[in-house]
């Protein structure tokens, strides 16, 4: 019998010079990046030069225009950039003044980011005249006028005027004030329909993760819960929504009601190419006192940023989607702080994530060494277990069992605690597949030739579509399929071949399963990719050291040896294991003895 004793000399030094020639592959990339990045932005230059427009301002537009000309006025601070549009009264564009969208020609985040313009967003209030006609605000012609941060726009309708305040405030804030006057007169409800169609806008570079982050999101019973809906239709016809907001993956337009929205509901729509990414509408009722509408709302167009959001005091921390209970707190107060405070020592996105990577092992390296130790305590006995399985090749598949089990029981080797570190590891992994692609410090943060740590990265460009895989390959997660594979080969020496036939072989199954994780990484936030290239290369270090500098297995082949020669108490789950084989064992017997009976 061989004894495997994973990797020598020889496949260490391979594995040195492969993690060189993946670094000076990045490096090279890097390089060829940074003059194409000089170039684009050269042009990008002359471009803006060529097509510099002059924006209208607030104070030059005529407040003085009769009912029927569309016209649009403008408010706007340091955070936001508002337009108005006197065709129903509504939020015609917004603009995030600190923020770029990314730009599909340039390969960077170079254009204004809009959350609403082009007529992606549509709202207003909806009730029934005398006549049973249905009269819209959407549809009416409003009168336009700015005093200092206040937007006023005001229509007539049979006699009645409706007038909506917009009052520009900090904190990416607009207050939005509807007042009535002799719509009681008019209206033949008491209530009006709150109807909001939106089409969520392509602002980042990944637009299937981008797509899979937009969906409705929702407050209720005083601000206290918290709700997303993901679905095809959402329906709230018992709770009274305190807001009702469109998330998109860094960026949230929320509008809040003081009374409440009653009988939400609402439907969204993939849209699969193009400028968008979903199409949302939403309707839900609110109150009119004595037949006026006299309601107040406020409008958030806002970063999901986590400190700004919990300033509201409005739950809206909830909108960003770091998981859920222990997840999500994971991510609150360990691996965001964590990031802070590295980021703090000015370096850069990538190293920040590489020291993240460091720290997490470091606290989990007990576990990780017992896992260790113990895959070095299997190899040692593998000749025994081998031998074993040879003698008894032509036994029953439980018997085989049972005496490797005896054989593991004998030396001392709990296979179960080897199950811990891959336990311990699975929130982890799920924290952080969450935290990557939605922490706005990270957005826009480039790392060699990923230009946006949040999205893939593309270097390697495709000249057709593949299936699962897109029009491009990553460099990071090709490169951390690699060295998970080596990983795997490094591991996989302990596993057991299966015993019965029909069984699937476990080997081959570990050895897909990087290959798996490729069509996984390769569309998701490179920050992803980086953290587990670098987690998994430190493991085979760690895996070399405690071989070749902690352990020593003739002192381990020792040690089991003179556990064999100690009695065994056996533990509560060695003993339910052993009961449920000699029952199955005797039940197969009982099958035997009938079968032949009957012949």
């Amino acid at each position: 019998m061989q004894q495997n004793k994973g990797l020598d000399k020889s496949q260490m030094i391979s594995f040195a010079v492969l993690c060189l020639v993946l670094f000076g592959f990045m490096f090279y990339f890097q390089r060829n990046s940074a003059e194409e990045e000089k170039l684009k932005a050269e042009q990008q230059k002359t471009e803006q030069a060529k097509s510099a427009v002059k924006q209208t301002q607030a104070a030059q537009i005529n407040t003085n225009v009769t009912p029927g000309a569309i016209q649009n006025v403008n408010l706007a601070n340091d955070e936001l950039k508002i337009e108005f549009s006197s065709l129903g009264g509504q939020v015609s564009k917004v603009e995030l003044a600190k923020f770029k969208a990314y730009n599909h020609k340039t390969d960077v985040a170079d254009l204004p980011l809009y959350l609403i313009t082009k007529n992606n967003s549509n709202y207003g209030f909806q009730f029934k005249d005398k006549a049973g006609k249905t009269i819209n605000t959407k549809d009416l012609v409003f009168t336009p006028s700015v005093a200092g941060n206040v937007a006023t726009l005001t229509a007539n309708v049979n006699g009645a005027v409706i007038q909506f305040v917009y009052t520009l405030m900090p904190k990416y804030t607009v207050d939005f004030k509807v007042r009535t006057k002799g719509l009681a007169n008019v209206s033949s409800d008491n209530k009006a329909d709150f109807i909001w169609d939106y089409n969520v806008r392509n602002l980042e570079k990944g637009r299937a993760q981008e797509q899979s982050h937009s969906e409705f999101s929702y407050a209720f019973n005083n601000y206290k819960d918290y709700d997303y809906d993901g679905r095809t239709d959402m329906s709230e016809d018992e709770e009274t929504l305190n807001w009702i907001g469109v998330k998109q993956q860094f960026f949230s337009s929320v509008i809040e009601s003081k009374t409440g929205f009653t009988n939400s509901k609402g439907n969204q729509e993939t849209i699969e190419e193009g400028e968008y990414l979903k199409k949302l509408n939403f309707e839900g009722f609110v109150g009119m006192s004595g037949g006026e509408l006299n309601q107040d709302f406020t409008w958030y167009f806002m970063p999901l940023d986590l400190p700004l959001l919990k300033s509201y005091d409005k739950n809206f921390d909830e909108i960003l989607p770091l998981g859920w209970s222990f997840i999500g707190a994971m991510n609150r107060y360990f691996f965001m702080p964590m990031y802070n405070f590295i980021a703090e020592w000015g370096l850069s996105a990538g190293w920040v994530i590489f020291l993240m990577t460091i720290i997490v092992k470091l606290i989990l390296s007990p576990i990780m060494y017992k896992q260790h130790k113990l895959s070095a305590m299997m190899r040692v006995i593998r000749p025994e277990i081998d031998e074993a399985t040879a003698k008894l090749k032509d036994a029953d598949p439980m018997k085989k069992q049972q005496a490797t089990m005896e054989i593991y029981r004998k030396a001392g080797v709990n296979q179960m605690a080897g199950c811990l570190p891959a336990l311990v590891q699975i929130p982890i992994f799920y924290a952080l597949f969450r935290f990557f692609p939605n922490f706005i410090d990270l957005r826009g943060k480039g790392f060699w030739f990923a230009k946006d740590l949040t999205a893939y990265d593309d270097l390697i460009k495709l000249p057709f579509n593949v299936p699962f895989l897109g029009e491009h390959l990553s460099v990071f997660a090709l490169a951390c399929t690699v060295v998970i594979l080596i990983y795997t080969v490094m591991t996989s020496g302990n596993m057991q071949q299966p015993q019965q036939e029909g069984m699937p072989n476990m080997k081959v199954l570990m050895y897909i399963f990087p290959i798996t994780f490729l069509f996984f990484l390769n569309t998701s936030a490179s920050g992803l990719s980086w953290y587990y290239f670098v987690s998994n290369a430190i493991n085979i270090l760690i895996i070399l050291v405690i071989k070749y500098l902690i352990l020593d297995e003739k002192k381990i082949h020792a040690q089991i040896q003179a556990n064999k020669e100690k009695p065994k108490t056996e533990s509560k789950f060695q003993k339910r294991m052993r009961e449920m084989m000699e029952k199955a064992q005797e039940q197969q017997k009982a099958q035997g003895q009938q079968g032949s009976r009957k012949k």
